[in-house]
C-alpha cells in the first residue's frame, strides 16, 4: 500500500462586507488536491471572525499535521502579492468582523510575545514570483484585523512543530471592481499560480536568498 502524501494546508477567508466572494478562498479552493513538490494541497475556508477563525485553523492543523501552512487573505488596495514578514500581538478592528465583534487594542494571545515572524524563505519566494512575471513584495505589516489575528495565531500554533508557515495577502479580483472602482486587481489564475510558486519554494528552499538593497520592494 502506498503511503499517503504529506500535506500542505492552504487557508482562505469567506466573503466579507459587500463582496459576494473573497479572492483568497476563490484561489485556494481551486488548488485542492494538487500535488506540489510531493505534497498534497488541502484547502480550508476560515470565517472572518476573531477567535473562531483560529479555532477552525487549529482543528485542521492538529488533524493534518501539515509540513507547511500558508494562510491567504485579501488586502484590498494592494496591487501585488504580499508576502507578510511579521504578525503583531494586537487585535484592533476599524470595522466589525462577520460576527459583529470589534476588538480595540486587545492582545491576540495575552501570554504571547509582541510579534511573531513568518517561517518561510520570503526572499526566495519573492525572487521566484518576480521571475514568473507576477507582481510581488515583502510586506512589513499584515494589519490588525482578522488576517493578522490568524497569522499571529498560526505562528504560535506551529511553535515547536518543525512545520513552516506564514501569511500571504492577495489583491481584489477583477469581478470586485463594481464595488471597489479604481482599486487594483489581479486575475484569479495569476493568484493561483503565485500560490503554487510560493508553496514550491517554501517546500524546497532551505536557506533564504540574500537580496541587494531595495530588491524587496
Amino acid at each position: 500500500m502506498n503511503e499517503p502524501l504529506p500535506t500542505v494546508l492552504l487557508t482562505g477567508f469567506e466573503p466579507f462586507g459587500r463582496d459576494a466572494l473573497n479572492p483568497s478562498w476563490d484561489a485556494v479552493r481551486r488548488l485542492e488536491d494538487e500535488v506540489i513538490a510531493g505534497h498534497r494541497i488541502v484547502a480550508t475556508c476560515l470565517p472572518v471572525e476573531f477567535g473562531r477563525s483560529l479555532a477552525v485553523l487549529r482543528t485542521h492543523v492538529e488533524r493534518l499535521r501539515p509540513a507547511l501552512v500558508l494562510a491567504v487573505g485579501l488586502a484590498g488596495g494592494r496591487a501585488a502579492i504580499s508576502l507578510e514578514r511579521v504578525a503583531i500581538n494586537v487585535d484592533d478592528a476599524r470595522i466589525p468582523d462577520n460576527a459583529g465583534r470589534q476588538p480595540v487594542d486587545e492582545p491576540v494571545d495575552p501570554a504571547g510575545p509582541a510579534a511573531c515572524f513568518a517561517r518561510l524563505p520570503l526572499k526566495a519566494m519573492l525572487a521566484a514570483l518576480r521571475e514568473a512575471g507576477i507582481p510581488a513584495e515583502v510586506s512589513q505589516t499584515a494589519g490588525t484585523f482578522v488576517c493578522n489575528h490568524v497569522f499571529y495565531g498560526l505562528m504560535r500554533l506551529l511553535e515547536g512543530s518543525g512545520a513552516r508557515g506564514g501569511f500571504i495577502h492577495v489583491p481584489y479580483c477583477p469581478s470586485q471592481a463594481a464595488y471597489h472602482p479604481g482599486a487594483p486587481s489581479m486575475a484569479p489564475e495569476t493568484v493561483m499560480e503565485a500560490l503554487r510558486i510560493a508553496v514550491r519554494v517554501a517546500l524546497t528552499v532551505e536557506h533564504d536568498l540574500r537580496l541587494t538593497a531595495g530588491a524587496e520592494h
